[in-house]
């Protein structure tokens, strides 16, 4: 064969026309490959709401970041005790508005109840078994009478029903549970009774949906927060309000609204809580819900007034802000939890098995308690009185003295005291300033009689 005068034998013209195919294949998988990377990339920067269509509406989970578990046995100053008896992970925590009881599920299949006034005399606890499931999210209702539990495989909502009689503790499931439709993971609950009276039952999924229930199970109201997807919600202790935070840099924050005579009348759009440069991890309400505490995968923790009229317009205003970071890893690492004092004055915010606890009020930095669990923290929470803060995350429940509460209070009160003149309301603060300062030195004194014994 003859090209352009060029005289070409056959194995020659072989090799060259094997090259030639060898060189666009190489070309097409080169094009073919950052034609995929691109497109990983775009869907990596795409709204998950986008993502989850592509995968038939499985939501993206959220990925933990690289964490060792920690084998040794976790001790701290602050620690008062920890409570055992789980045969599983612990999942859920929940204190009763009352004061009186701390409820904790697990995947064992149990709820355990645990009796605040005994915290450090032992073990004790009430257990009660969770039939053909187990439970994710627990919590007691605002009367204390009933808890509500997430199931994890009925993916639905299960009352339980308190009492007590003759010195027995009885906890009764109803006979039926809500039902359960929904095709996306449960993620929260919550439940409310507005000053109205008006009661109502909150469930939130990985998804963007929220599902309001009246006390029987039947539907008042579905929401779609358009956060691209739910990362947590939860309902206000004052039962009129439910937020949520997720893949969007806000947490919405909506009201249910009831007649004066209690009936469901609808849910409104209150405010949004504003500021973060991305996803919100989780929040938290104080006892009133006038304040509110956000955790950001921007690294900040963000403090907000929300004592708003809404109907007028008004917005909530940040009154305090600072940086995320203990055991030497930004929070913005892995999901965070975070939780907020009844009276609002202490912050304190998981990742991964660490916490730390912060005041609201200068944005300084108080403890940092590292390894506090073997496995990833799974709940934190103080209780009403604002005493104690406890967190589950293996088979244990940590439960520790929150004496940066007990220094903010003095410190609240020494200033009222120092501007007031004399009379009845002076001496009353000087009285509880001398009985936290009791309190205080009594935990102190916990601790060093602690030391003595481990010298």
């Amino acid at each position: 064969m003859e090209l352009q005068g060029i005289e070409l034998s056959s194995p020659l013209l072989v090799s060259l026309i094997i090259g030639a195919f060898s060189i666009i294949y190489m070309a097409i998988s080169y094009l073919s490959n950052s034609s995929s990377d691109d497109k990983e990339e775009n869907e990596q920067q795409t709204n998950p709401a986008e993502i989850d269509k592509k995968n038939n509406g499985k939501s993206k989970k959220i990925a933990h970041g690289n964490f060792k578990a920690s084998k040794k046995v976790f001790t701290h100053d602050r620690l008062l005790t920890t409570l055992k008896g789980h045969g599983g992970n612990v999942l859920g925590l929940n204190f009763s508005i009352n004061g009186k009881y701390l409820v904790s599920t697990s995947d064992d299949r149990t709820l355990r109840f645990w009796s605040v006034k005994e915290f450090g005399s032992g073990n004790k606890c009430v257990r009660v078994n969770v039939e053909l499931d187990h439970a994710k999210h627990v919590q007691f209702s605002p009367d204390s009478r009933a808890i509500i539990a997430g199931l994890a495989r009925a993916n639905t909502i299960r009352v339980f029903k308190l009492s007590k009689s003759e010195g027995v503790f009885a906890c009764t499931p109803l006979e039926k549970d809500f039902k359960g439709n929904h095709k996306q993971e449960l993620l929260s609950i919550g439940i409310g009774t507005t000053a109205e009276g008006g009661s109502f039952i909150m469930t939130s999924y990985k998804d963007t949906s929220i599902t309001v229930y009246d006390l029987r199970g039947e539907v008042l109201n579905n929401i779609n927060t358009n956060l691209g997807q739910n990362y947590f919600a939860a309902v206000s202790p004052c039962g009129r309000f439910i937020a949520a935070s997720g893949w969007a840099p806000d947490v919405k924050v909506w009201e249910v609204a009831f007649t004066r005579t209690g009936d469901f009348k609808q849910v409104n759009r209150a405010f949004d809580l504003k500021g973060h440069n991305a996803s919100v991890w989780s929040f938290a309400f104080n006892n009133d819900s006038s304040r509110m505490l956000t955790v950001s995968k921007d690294g900040m923790w963000r403090y907000f007034d929300t004592r708003v009229e809404y109907q007028k317009g008004q917005e909530p205003c940040l009154e305090n802000s600072g940086e995320l970071e203990v055991a030497g890893r930004p929070f913005s690492d892995d999901f965070c939890h975070c939780a907020l004092s009844p009276d609002g004055k202490v912050g304190a915010v998981a990742m991964f098995n660490n916490i730390m606890l912060f005041s609201t009020r200068t944005g300084e930095k108080s403890d940092e308690f590292e390894g506090v669990h073997t496995e990833y923290v799974s709940a934190l929470m103080f209780d009403i009185s604002g005493r104690y803060l406890s967190s589950s995350g293996d088979r244990h429940i940590q439960v520790f003295h929150n004496t940066l509460g007990y220094t903010e209070t003095i410190t609240e009160l020494e200033a009222k005291i120092k501007v007031l003149p004399q009379s009845v309301n002076k001496e009353r603060l000087k009285a509880r300033s001398k009985e936290l300062k009791a309190s205080l030195e009594k935990i102190e004194a916990g601790k060093a009689d602690k030391d003595k014994k481990t010298e």
